[in-house]
């Protein structure tokens, strides 16, 4: 599929050890069809039929989020409730006026794109977020900015110029004790993205983005959620919560020498637990397993799966992962993790390959008379050729 061509073409293996949060990468014409992702017509059915009000659909000109009463009246329903309906003509005019079009997490209104975004997840190991961005001028919607998180820009319709100047502090946060400088007044690169064309940048990097070639610009960026070290310690004061000191009162009235016993205890445990072989796995893994993707219901199912080979079930989570594991008596298992709970099949032969994320979008017939985790599928009916493993025990 178009998507699946994404990590192929940034290099894989070799892009995550040379260009993630270390540099960008410019990659032309890595898709080969990007109008199957999104299209101006996939716009005006998203604006047309969805309640899409700020900041899920806005507009910007210069740095600035325009008013949404300049293109956009207030509805109220019977029900006495106001809701803010795009006015097209209005619209058409703020755009042509040099305004730019956003639609925020268009992964969550547009198939084509959550797939995009699942393939991403599940090979980054990460939230992704896609928004949409629609230019039509040379004015600038955002000015010389950086952002917080890194993105994969795909350049979907016409062109678009982008200047990347660098960054000027290094991996700067949402919530931080500095901001970064000023960025040069020189570009590193100057770059025009054509249909096709992929571009990574890590956070931080400043960069000036403009439809300044004569056309206009339809381009999906897909942002990807950091993952800092400040998350792996806010993971593990989870994880001690176990240990009898760490949930201890802080002795803020004791004399200077139980204070600093209680101090050097914390840092026993805590440094302990960073020696611990394979603790970023576990934090992938559990980061990995918490994600809850774009959730779906199963209707007209309201209860758990029946064991029925014709009852198809799609993963929901790009982040579902397969591993080989001990259940509670010790004995070996295969262990499905996704949306925050854990579900246990008997290995057979054909299972020892399956040590790897759970391909997205996969489909397997269920057997046996267990559950499987409601939030992370989606049930219809069909039938597959997927391998079918017998459900041993669900935790949850």
């Amino acid at each position: 599929m178009t998507y699946q061509l994404i990590a192929e073409r940034l290099g894989q293996e070799k892009f995550l050890a040379r260009s993630l949060h270390r540099d960008y990468a410019y990659v032309p014409g890595a898709v080969t069809d990007p109008g199957v992702l999104i299209s101006f017509d996939t716009l005006n059915d998203l604006i047309a039929t969805h309640r899409l009000e700020v900041p899920r659909l806005r507009l910007s000109a210069d740095g600035e989020m325009l008013p949404q009463h300049r293109y956009a009246v207030p509805v109220t329903t019977r029900r006495h409730t106001v809701w803010q309906r795009t006015h097209p003509a209005e619209l058409h005019r703020c755009l042509a006026e040099g305004a730019s079009l956003v639609i925020d997490a268009i992964d969550e209104l547009h198939e084509p794109v959550a797939d995009l975004a699942q393939h991403l997840e599940s090979w980054l190991r990460t939230h992704v977020q896609v928004n949409a961005y629609a230019s039509w001028s040379a004015q600038e919607g955002f000015g010389t900015h950086w952002d917080d998180h890194d993105v994969i820009v795909v350049q979907v319709e016409g062109s678009k110029h982008w200047r990347i100047y660098g960054p000027t502090r290094v991996a700067p946060m949402h919530r931080d004790t500095a901001h970064p400088e000023t960025p040069p007044e020189q570009p590193i690169a100057d770059l025009v993205l054509e249909p096709g064309d992929v571009l990574y940048l890590p956070r931080g990097w400043w960069h000036a983005v403009a439809a300044d070639q004569g056309v206009r610009s339809l381009d999906l960026t897909c942002g990807l959620t950091p993952h800092t070290g400040a998350d792996v310690i806010g993971w593990l004061s989870e994880i001690l919560r176990d240990r009898e000191q760490v949930r201890a009162d802080v002795p803020l009235h004791a004399g200077p020498d139980a204070q600093a016993a209680y101090v050097e205890l914390l840092r026993e445990h805590l440094v302990a637990a960073l020696e611990e072989p394979g603790l970023l796995e576990r934090f992938a893994a559990a980061r990995d397993a918490e994600d809850l993707g774009r959730l779906r219901p199963s209707l007209p199912r309201l209860g758990g799966m029946p064991a029925d080979p014709k009852v198809r079930v799609r993963l929901t989570t790009g982040r579902a992962r397969l591993t080989f594991a001990a259940d509670g008596e010790g004995a070996v298992v295969v262990r499905f993790a996704a949306a925050g709970q854990e579900v246990d099949f008997d290995p057979v032969p054909s299972t020892k390959g399956w040590a790897r994320p759970f391909p997205p979008g996969r489909c397997w017939r269920p057997g046996g008379n267990g559950r499987v985790p409601q939030d992370a599928m989606n049930v219809t009916q069909g039938t597959d050729n997927a391998p079918s493993p017998r459900e041993r025990r669900q935790h949850c």
